[in-house]
């Protein structure tokens, strides 16, 4: 039983390829052995379910067919029938489909029929069931917590649920389980996991949706060490799924190395081009702007593009992408054949600069350096878009390469110019280290964090922390936050009173399963891993969600649209 993908009339004969959730397998009817059956089977079109029973045979010499699993044999119809027909579909069905995301997902019950898909769902599965599986066998318990809950500043926007028997109160749906987990540590369950919806209202990416999938895990009592061995495990197990080895421990890098050697807290370390600080040359230059830039505070960094001869024009065009980003522009040096050609800015710097730059980074013949001047967040930030950008254009990436790592020692905290306030870095139940917990009030920016974040080929795949777990730290993050003690209550009182009742040492991680799917399954976007997906505007186009609803529903929760 299955779907009609594809018939071949060929006289005589008719060979029909049925298509389940498991392949294909050729049905041939022959006019000589039953006319009837032959005669029922002309009428047949792609996409109709039919039941066929006959003899399963070797196909002729010559006639197997070496891409089909079952290509060696075929079924012999002596009884058919039609379960039900189909219309003409928008889009065929085929191997190779070259329709638009638009109409695929518009008809989206269509486009799961494909084989492709199929094989990226039943791979999700897999992965889903190792993970459970593994954290069985790690003594870890899957218990489910709420959906409809309180709404806390975490970072995004909250969807909000209205609740019709408060009027004027609202649910919101959690962008993760954290309070959650974090409770059941203090309830003694000492090992959890779930794999939890998580809904963000922002917007949105390739590698984002409005509600996703993540593998939430918590334990209590545990060293870092000890969680990150039970995770690198837990990947082992996955990524053996595809015959990948992820050879352990994995190797560990700050917060501040990666932003310093690539520009990025999710380093891609698959290929060696790194950045590189300058600013003690320019310092020393000759008067101008790299000068100016570095004696007022700024950076100035670099990188080295290997054998990358660029022409004015492409030089525009890298300029030109800076720019995009929000960067002022780029300077550059072209180590050629006919000497040393660089941008007005390093030329004004002086011949000693130029050279120091040109020693510093390493860079020969044929090669370009790049250089960008500013703050320097922004400045490395800038430089590490353009590495990756850089690399993509001109194939640095190795193929087959999976390169995981952990990053570690974040800072705690970060201002916001636009609130003027310090804000979490993750979330403001993360722990600062110890040796930094002086410098909370005096300099926060300068407090690290005990969090880590799992990072595969310059994807984070997971962030955690261990938490804080005594309610004195808790009250002075929430100071530092700008929470008043009456503020703090309001929103947290639950979790907070729960820390007064002897909360263990605890910590956990939650990696996306969406967004490994998707690494692993070779798709580009985590829209053909999710089974129903949002467009970029949220919208559901099969469904036609989110849409208006009755005048008398509206009533009942007791909200009144206001017409623009």
């Amino acid at each position: 039983m299955g779907w009609v993908n594809r018939w071949r009339d060929h006289g005589q004969l008719i060979f029909v390829d049925l298509r389940d959730r498991d392949g294909i397998t050729q049905i041939v009817f022959n006019a000589e052995n039953n006319a009837d059956l032959h005669r029922s089977a002309k009428a047949l079109r792609s996409e109709f379910v039919i039941a066929a029973r006959g003899e399963v045979r070797v196909r002729g010499k010559g006639l197997a067919n070496p891409n089909l699993k079952t290509g060696e044999i075929e079924v012999m119809a002596g009884e058919l029938w039609v379960l039900s027909e189909a219309k003409t579909t928008p889009f065929p069905i085929e191997d190779e489909m070259t329709t638009s995301e638009e109409l695929r997902l518009k008809y989206r019950y269509l486009d799961l029929r494909w084989p492709k898909m199929q094989d990226t769902f039943r791979m999700r599965h897999r992965i889903t069931m190792a993970i459970r599986d593994y954290m069985d066998a790690q003594g870890f318990w899957e218990v489910e917590t709420p959906i409809l809950t309180k709404s806390t500043p975490e970072g995004a926007r909250d969807y909000l649920v209205p609740s019709r028997l408060q009027h004027g109160s609202f649910y919101a749906l959690p962008q993760s389980p954290q309070l959650f987990k974090q409770i059941l540590m203090i309830s003694g369950f000492e090992k959890y996991f779930q794999i939890v919806k998580c809904f963000r209202d922002e917007d949105l990416r390739a590698d984002r949706q409005p509600e996703f999938t993540q593998i939430d895990i918590e334990m209590s009592f545990p060293s870092r060490e000890a969680l990150f061995t039970m995770i690198e495990g837990m990947m082992a197990e996955v990524f053996a799924l595809k015959g990948v080895r992820i050879p352990t421990p994995l190797p560990r890098m700050s917060f501040q190395e990666a932003m310093d050697r690539y520009g990025s807290d999710k380093p891609d370390t698959r290929f060696d081009v790194f950045l590189r600080d300058f600013t003690d040359i320019f310092k020393s230059g000759e008067a101008g702007v790299f000068r100016e830039m570095a004696e007022g505070g700024n950076t100035v960094r670099g990188l080295v593009a290997p054998k990358a001869a660029y022409s004015r024009k492409q030089l525009d065009d890298i300029a030109a992408f800076v720019k995009q980003l929000g960067g002022a522009g780029i300077a550059w040096i072209r180590l050629g054949e006919d000497g040393v050609n660089a941008a007005p800015v390093v030329k004004n710097a002086g011949r000693a600069a130029l050279e120091a730059v040109i020693e510093k980074s390493g860079a020969a013949k044929g090669d370009t350096i790049f250089l960008m001047a500013g703050p320097v967040e922004a400045t490395l930030n800038f430089l590490g878009a353009l590495r990756l950008e850089l690399a993509r254009k001109e194939n640095w990436i190795p193929g087959g390469m999976w390169n995981m790592l952990w990053v570690v020692d974040f800072p705690l905290l970060e201002f916001d110019p636009g609130e003027n306030r310090w804000v979490s870095r993750h979330h403001p139940f993360t722990s600062p280290v110890d040796d930094d917990l002086q410098l909370l009030e005096t300099h926060p920016g300068r407090v690290r964090a005990k969090a880590y974040d799992l990072v595969l080929n310059g994807t984070e795949i997971g962030g955690g922390s261990l938490r804080i777990h005594r309610s004195d730290i808790q009250s002075a993050i929430f100071k530092v936050l700008g929470f008043t003690e009456q503020e703090a209550r309001e929103k947290f009182g639950f979790f907070l009173e729960a820390l007064e009742y002897g909360p263990p040492r605890h910590g956990g991680i939650a990696p996306g399963l969406d967004r490994l799917v998707m690494i692993l399954t070779g798709q580009c976007s985590i829209r053909d891993v999710i089974a129903f997906p949002k467009t970029a505007r949220t919208v559901d186009l099969m469904s036609g969600s989110p849409s208006p609803v009755s005048d008398q529903q509206l009533r009942e929760i007791g909200i009144q649209i206001r017409k623009n």
